[in-house]
């Protein structure tokens, strides 16, 4: 990334454009120096090309922003299906040269044990009721309200008093893209790509959050909040790690972990005749 690239808007305000596309969510947030603005989700596995662009327009309109105010992008860098990441992280490659700005990378496994810790952020204006999961006054959560998405943590924190935690999303092919996680959220584990059943004896103990428990949930019995991952959970962990540590943040840089089911064919084999 170029160092001439601005971080602050011509007025010294910082707008930092979130979004994430490496999950069946396409989840799209703005957040300003006051906190996040707006937020917009959709979740269709088979539409992520269709729903970004309109997602990013929504939440500056909500916002009352314009795309050149612009001072940053965060993007999920996955792991996640090839197709779904792909669109994200040319999204923001686009944006970035277009508009001289940063990108920064985040996995997207730490955006879900981001919100495992902390919860999702309350939104400071409500300009954006109507949009996505958006309304005038209930904080932005997966589950119906805050106080269901608290009383998962409270669960957690009852039966795993040691707070450690794994994170386990949907990898197709009957495989998931897993971590594991200490009490304070930080990454024990590089992202992997297994079947369920291969590492059910190595989470044991461990509650998951992700589509993981969903899937498949007599290897992962032990459910927690959240399933999918939020954009405005992204901004926030941006912001801090701007201000704590950068070098944390990642490359905008695709971690697909496999090759992509569509591959070109290799030369043809020459036959010898017997």
């Amino acid at each position: 990334m170029s160092t001439a690239r601005r971080f602050v808007s011509d007025n010294g305000q910082v707008l930092l454009l979130a979004f994430d596309t490496a999950t069946p969510a396409v989840t799209v947030a703005l957040r300003g120096d006051e906190g996040v603005l707006a937020e917009h989700t959709e979740v269709d596995a088979r539409r992520h090309g269709e729903l970004l662009a309109p997602g990013i327009e929504k939440v500056l309109a909500a916002a009352g922003r314009a795309r050149t105010e612009l001072t940053g992008v965060a993007v999920g860098v996955g792991p996640g299906p090839f197709t779904g990441l792909r669109v994200g992280l040319m999204t923001a490659r686009a944006l970035g040269d277009a508009l001289e700005i940063p990108v920064h990378g985040v996995c997207t496994l730490d955006i879900l044990a981001a919100e495992v810790i902390v919860g999702r952020p309350r939104r400071v204006t409500d300009r954006a009721a109507g949009f996505g999961t958006l309304s005038p006054v209930e904080p932005m959560v997966r589950f119906r309200d805050a106080a269901a998405a608290e009383s998962s943590r409270a669960e957690h924190r009852r039966v795993f008093p040691d707070g450690g935690f794994a994170v386990a999303t949907d990898a197709r092919r009957r495989e998931v893209y897993w971590a594991t996680y200490d009490a304070a959220g930080r990454r024990e584990t590089e992202p992997f790509v297994d079947r369920p059943a291969e590492i059910a004896e190595r989470l044991v103990g461990l509650a998951v959050a992700g589509q993981g428990p969903q899937l498949y949930p007599e290897q992962f019995p032990h459910a927690l909040a959240p399933a999918l991952p939020s954009a405005a959970v992204l901004a926030e962990l941006t912001a801090r790690l701007l201000k704590e540590d950068p070098a944390a943040l990642l490359l905008p840089h695709p971690l697909y972990l496999r090759r992509p089911d569509a591959v070109e064919p290799g030369a043809r084999k020459s036959v010898t005749p017997a």
